[in-house]
């Protein structure tokens, strides 16, 4: 089943996943594991909470939150077999960014992290008992809510392979690929459980910014052959139910060397997904609406560009989402979007998060209340 945005003669409104948890949950994650006893029904309502407000919002297609996990990354900690936590204490990794402003990045500002896990063993998924829980979860908090679509995101293969040394496998691609069965079976579950499932995927983005010594061909080359093998984890998945998202991370930095989207959306296109979700709200992508005018969108498939960013505080005025939805409608054909955001909210639980849960209730509200007045002209 996919989702026909054409029946309901408007634009139809989701983000990417992660959303501010409570204080006393944060606190918990912050401690690390063993959690104490009231740490499962924390989580469950705190899930409860964030259905509840993102309906209260005007969000059509909603998740979780990621309300259980300690970091988008970090929760398969607790769920891959074959891993260990590294003992080392390594530096930032060297990125083009922190290249180009090395004062900025000095002062503590988000950057890229180096892998915090080692690949020992055959990796294996163990973590069945952790997403039945999640699962069970957001479906006790969807009773009584009305929603259009539900979906869990789940990390890609790429982004683990990219935070975990591989020590086992004789190569990178056949640590890719055993990373990628393994997620097989949390990929599974989350469809077979009635959700759309979403790759998280910013290191398909991020590439080009974490490897200072490769031109863009080379991050092209490098690209296209991770979505093959990418592709092939995704095999005999519903297609339909699987979205894409990628993105340049959740750094407010100055993003000058994030890698333009031209230079990756025939690649992204690629992807065996029905549903691409991508930045382009913040002030370094905005101006890549047009590339939906040359770009040849596969019939059928639907974009989910981000209308609101998670790279400033600034609350997007409701007529600007409009306006910014309807170059895509016009771009690549009404039915073909849903209104979505450039990234999450709370990737990580943070004591300060980047932007303030107050912040992030109020963006969504001119999500929704953009895309209402963008459905009015586009079916006027």
């Amino acid at each position: 089943m996919t989702i026909d945005a054409q029946r309901y003669h408007r634009i139809l409104t989701t983000h990417v996943g992660s959303l501010p948890r409570p204080d006393g949950l944060s606190e918990i994650m912050a401690g690390g594991p063993p959690y104490p006893e009231s740490y499962p029904k924390t989580v469950r309502q705190a899930v409860q909470d964030v259905v509840r407000r993102q309906v209260e919002c005007g969000i059509d297609i909603v998740d979780d939150g990621e309300q259980s996990k300690p970091g988008f990354i970090t929760y398969i900690h607790e769920r891959l077999g074959g891993m260990e936590a590294r003992t080392d204490n390594p530096p930032q990794l060297d990125t083009r960014e922190k290249r180009a402003f090395p004062e900025f990045y000095a002062q503590g500002h988000s950057g890229s992290r180096p892998p915090p896990m080692l690949c020992t063993g055959p990796v294996r998924y163990t973590g069945q008992k952790q997403l039945q829980t999640d699962i069970q979860n957001l479906k006790d908090a969807l009773r009584g809510m009305s929603v259009e679509d539900v979906f869990m995101p789940a990390v890609s293969p790429g982004q683990i392979v990219r935070y975990h040394l591989n020590r086992y496998y004789p190569s990178d691609d056949d640590f890719l690929v055993a990373v990628g069965e393994a997620m097989r079976d949390e990929y599974q579950a989350i469809i077979g459980a009635g959700f759309m499932l979403q790759i998280d995927d910013p290191h398909l983005a991020m590439h080009y910014m974490l490897e200072p010594s490769l031109p863009v061909e080379d991050c092209r080359r490098w690209a296209s052959h991770y979505v093959e093998i990418l592709n092939h984890t995704l095999r005999d998945l519903p297609i339909g139910r699987i979205r894409h998202h990628t993105c340049y991370g959740i750094n407010m930095g100055p993003r000058v060397h994030d890698l333009e989207f031209r230079h990756l959306i025939d690649i992204v296109l690629n992807i065996r997904a029905h549903y691409y979700s991508f930045e382009a709200a913040n002030p370094r992508h905005e101006h890549e609406w047009r590339l939906g005018e040359d770009a040849k969108l596969p019939p059928g498939k639907v974009i989910i560009p981000g209308v609101i960013s998670h790279c400033t505080v600034l609350v997007e005025h409701p007529e600007l989402v409009s306006e910014r939805i309807q170059r895509f409608a016009r771009a690549v054909g009404r039915e073909n979007v849903i209104a979505g955001a450039d990234c999450g909210f709370a990737s990580m639980p943070r004591a300060v998060p980047e932007v303030h849960p107050t912040i992030v209730w109020e963006k969504f509200r001119s999500l929704s209340e953009g895309a209402r007045l963008a459905s009015r002209a586009l079916w006027s």
